[in-house]
């Protein structure tokens, strides 16, 4: 019988080796691992590769996104050297946010408990959680229409018409985020 310890070992050893072996693949396909940038969208994406919006609707199939207008600060898409574009493996759980001065503010919000825990859940996968971050017409910590925020980017009007948007569409913070679980949006 093999000790819980000498599994371990030999489970990260072969992981590593695993890893080892799909890291020379990536270098040898000259891959690229792009992360969306706040005010990035698939069009500027597809003209950083490809010097044009041919890539468009191939990035939006290949990584399963419904609304080619929504990607997400952080989001980590692999471009291949042929052209391929795929969602790297990591993609929802290295969200990185960018700081500006708009992203560092902060505001009070009325909900506690687990619509507090999903509303936050909601703002990391949305934005990494950065009151600056923008996506073509989605802005802010939780990606609001602009037409919603009516020209008031501030934090505390973005906490305010979230907490307005959500109420309004789905009753609780807890159920956006179970549709946001389902469907990749709330």
């Amino acid at each position: 019988m093999i000790s819980k310890k000498k599994l371990a070992k030999l489970t990260a050893s072969i992981g590593a080796v695993v890893f080892g072996i799909a890291a020379t693949q990536a270098a040898a396909n000259a891959d690229t691992i792009y992360t969306v940038k706040s005010g990035d969208t698939l069009s500027s994406i597809s003209y950083k590769f490809n010097k044009d919006n041919s890539l468009v609707n191939k990035i939006a199939q290949q990584n399963s996104i419904k609304d080619i207008n929504k990607i997400y600060v952080g989001q980590r898409l692999v471009i291949k050297s042929d052209g391929e574009i795929q969602v790297a493996p990591s993609q929802t759980t290295t969200q990185k946010s960018t700081t500006t001065n708009d992203s560092q503010q902060s505001a009070t919000s009325t909900v506690s408990g687990s619509d507090a825990a999903a509303k936050a859940w909601i703002a990391n996968r949305e934005s990494g959680g950065n009151y600056g971050a923008t996506n073509g017409q989605y802005i802010g910590k939780y990606q609001l229409s602009a037409s919603y925020l009516n020209g008031d980017y501030s934090a505390a009007n973005q906490e305010r018409v979230a907490d307005q948007y959500v109420a309004s569409r789905y009753g609780s913070w807890t159920a956006a985020q179970q549709h946001w679980i389902a469907n990749g949006w709330y």
